[in-house]
């Protein structure tokens, strides 16, 4: 069961849900956003207290509306699944997203990028993940004696909180479940779904194939006065 959570607590402040910047600048920073975004929401689709948004404005402090950022993907263990506005923390009993993640676009500067971790730092994020897709470089921070350190080897690192694992060394960000499978874009799979209609469609004519086969093999012993189901 979903829940729904106010998006304001008072007529005096108004927390808005839009920061009016664009969710991103192209259509690969776009599909990436939703890959990640999806692929975990669907990691954590059976467990009502995992919080999964895309581009959801935080607020972390009570009475200011300034302060506020919109990750590409954060994720809130220990809240309800549910509509919101934005993420006003202390209406989700003060907890932080405890994991995000930045997809860069080439128009990014280091101003911002400065600006954005001192922000997940400031206010207790655990892992920060910032991928380049123009370079292929993924950057990491994990939070340790109270604040976030550089992970120094990202191919290969798998998230404490979420146990996803990274690779690169395709020339892409690459992210795969406890389980091994891979996250898929909408379109990867829509054709792995096809593939598998295939393959089941294939196994079912091959089963048809088989039970004729054998029903031929039944009607000839039947003409030879041989009970078929006694052999």
């Amino acid at each position: 069961m979903t829940a729904t959570i106010p998006t304001k607590t008072s007529s005096e402040i108004i927390y808005p849900d839009s920061d009016g910047k664009p969710m991103s600048d192209n259509t690969k920073q776009f599909e990436l956003i939703v890959t990640i975004q999806g692929g975990i929401d669907a990691l954590y689709k059976d467990n009502e207290n995992v919080f999964v948004a895309g581009d959801l404005l935080w607020y972390p402090v009570e009475g200011d509306n300034k302060t506020r950022q919109a990750p590409d993907t954060m994720v809130v263990f220990g809240r309800p699944k549910g509509y919101r506005g934005s993420y006003q923390q202390w209406l989700e009993d003060n907890i932080a997203p405890q994991v995000v993640f930045e997809i860069l676009s080439p128009g990014n500067r280091m101003g911002l990028l400065f600006k954005l971790f001192n922000f997940y730092q400031d206010y207790g994020v655990e892992e920060y993940y910032v991928y380049s897709p123009e370079d292929n470089e993924l950057m990491g921070w994990l939070r340790s004696d109270g604040k976030l350190n550089y992970i120094e080897l990202m191919d290969g690192w798998v998230s404490p909180r979420l146990q996803i694992r990274f690779q690169t060394a395709s020339g892409d960000l690459e992210i795969y479940r406890p389980d091994g499978q891979k996250f898929l874009s909408y379109v990867e799979l829509s054709r792995q779904q096809e593939s598998a209609q295939q393959q089941m469609e294939l196994a079912q004519q091959q089963m048809e194939q088989q039970r004729q086969k054998a029903d031929r093999l039944s009607e000839k012993l039947r003409e030879m006065n041989i009970n078929p189901d006694e052999i």
